[in-house]
């Protein structure tokens, strides 16, 4: 195999594993630890690549890419693991209105803005703020992590607008999450307006969908 190749097929490869893991097809579908070992075979997938671009003759670069699989792998598995437990941590504390995701590199906690706010509002309902108070105790548990808070609208009016309302509401939960001591160093405030939609925004269903702040958790590397 020329030294060109090598690298190409490796990248390929790589791409072709994270894709099986990541369908809900794969051999890892109701493992518990699916995604501490999708982090490791990430990683491993990473770190290999990075060994081989480091330069060399090919019998070097295959040294790198195994010593870079092996270091990425178990970067990738800590990642992975960590994300687990504080998932399940999370689904122990949180009311059923929340949604969590766990996609193997973050954490992405949706809270419905029509449960949340009034209509035209970014005054948090006293009687709702228990999960949002859970979710800093959480963080708090689990301190080596940045945390985005992300407000969205659906497109109904004026887009300016949305997108002002949208801040002050990812501001508003926010605001929640440093009360309860997580470091303001730690939390990323942003208004995405209507620019982010995760359902159509022709039927009102959709539209429900599309109101909500996220809580976007990443581990530090």
């Amino acid at each position: 195999m020329t030294r060109a190749k090598f690298p190409i097929l490796l990248a390929c490869a790589g791409a072709l594993t994270l894709s099986a893991c990541t369908d809900g097809s794969g051999a890892f579908q109701g493992d518990p630890n699916q995604k501490t070992k999708q982090g490791a075979l990430v990683g491993a997938g990473i770190g290999a690549l990075t060994g081989i671009l480091a330069g060399g003759d090919s019998g070097e670069r295959r040294r790198g890419a195994l010593i870079g699989a092996a270091i990425g792998a178990g970067a990738g598995a800590a990642i992975g693991n960590q994300l687990d437990k504080q998932e399940a941590d999370l689904r122990q504390t949180l009311g059923n209105n929340v949604a969590i995701q766990n996609t193997g590199d973050r954490l992405i906690v949706t809270l419905p803005q029509d449960i949340l706010f009034a209509t035209d509002s970014s005054n948090l309902r006293p009687d709702l703020q228990r999960d949002i108070r859970a979710v800093a105790q959480n963080l708090l548990a689990y301190p080596d992590t940045t945390v985005q808070v992300l407000g969205h609208t659906d497109n109904v009016g004026d887009a300016g607008y949305n997108l002002d309302l949208s801040q002050r509401r990812a501001q508003a939960v926010a605001n929640i999450l440093t009360s309860e001591g997580v470091p303001y160093s730690r939390v990323l405030v942003s208004g995405r307006g209507e620019d982010q939609p995760v359902a159509s925004n022709l039927t009102p269903e959709g539209r429900q969908q599309n109101r909500r702040v996220e809580i976007v958790i990443l581990p530090n590397a």
